[in-house]
């Protein structure tokens, strides 16, 4: 894993939403186990605060890091992804979000950066610049936060006729094989994975590779997808190594972080 994606979940688990911040020392020996160098970790720590994503807080001779808003963000929607959307989408309500665009040749850097959005956010191209993504979906603040919005209609809670075939319409407008390919990937790695040696370092990575898994995955709807669908078999594998390395990691934690409270 990336280390700016390990030092998130690293704030992610141990300091979001209880107002600390880590020192850079314990960063630096938590990643460590983790196999990130310390110069690798020093310069990840620096172009965090550059992104405005980690702020710094000197304390005598010792430098603290806490979140910014920006990450508390970013934080909070892969917490909603990991624990509350999950990867299996088995309550649909049979409605979708389309999104029709129109961009003239001039704009393509525009064009890439909406059609980038819409893919983070679960659509998939139905033909030229018609997408579309089940359930509801914020398609009009997406179109203008990136200034688009003149060039672009939404609709909502749209159904499909009976005589649509939403499997085959599924496979064409998604890449249903990579998508696979991701929760297949995690199974092999973690789906026999023993108590490791150190549970800190294996559950932040555990987490991390999670949600590199979930994170582009549109969640279709379950029975519109291939009856051997590896999300689910996928989940309960995560979930059940996270439970089992959750307490001895908090232990390790507990005797490693050295953290600031905000009133600190």
């Amino acid at each position: 894993m990336q280390p700016q994606t390990l030092m998130l979940m690293l704030f992610g688990t141990y300091a979001l939403d209880r107002g600390a911040s880590l020192s850079a020392g314990s960063i630096i020996e938590v990643l460590g186990r983790a196999g990130v160098s310390t110069h690798a970790t020093r310069s990840t720590l620096s172009r965090m605060v550059g992104r405005d994503l980690l702020q710094r807080r000197p304390v005598g001779r010792k430098m603290y890091f806490g979140l910014t808003e920006r990450s508390t963000a970013i934080l909070h929607d892969g917490r909603a992804r990991i624990w509350q959307d999950g990867a299996v989408n088995d309550r649909w309500d049979g409605t979708w979000t389309l999104l029709s665009f129109s961009l003239p040749e001039s704009m393509q850097r525009e064009r890439h950066d909406l059609r980038s959005r819409l893919a983070w956010s679960g659509f998939g191209p139905v033909q030229g610049g018609l997408w579309i993504a089940p359930g509801d979906v914020p398609a009009q603040q997406i179109v203008a936060e990136l200034g688009l919005a003149a060039h672009a209609r939404v609709f909502r809670d749209a159904r499909a006729d009976a005589t649509t075939d939403l499997g085959a319409l599924i496979a064409d407008a998604y890449d249903l094989p990579e998508l696979a390919a991701r929760y297949e990937e995690f199974l092999a790695r973690w789906d026999q994975a023993e108590m490791p040696g150190d549970p800190l370092a294996a559950r932040l990575t555990l987490i991390a590779e999670w949600l590199d898994a979930i994170r582009r995955d549109p969640r279709l709807p379950v029975e519109h997808l291939p009856a051997d669908w590896p999300a689910g078999p996928a989940q309960k594998v995560f979930r059940d190594r996270e439970a089992a390395f959750r307490e001895p990691a908090q232990a390790v934690a507990d005797d490693l972080l050295d953290t600031l409270s905000s009133s600190g």
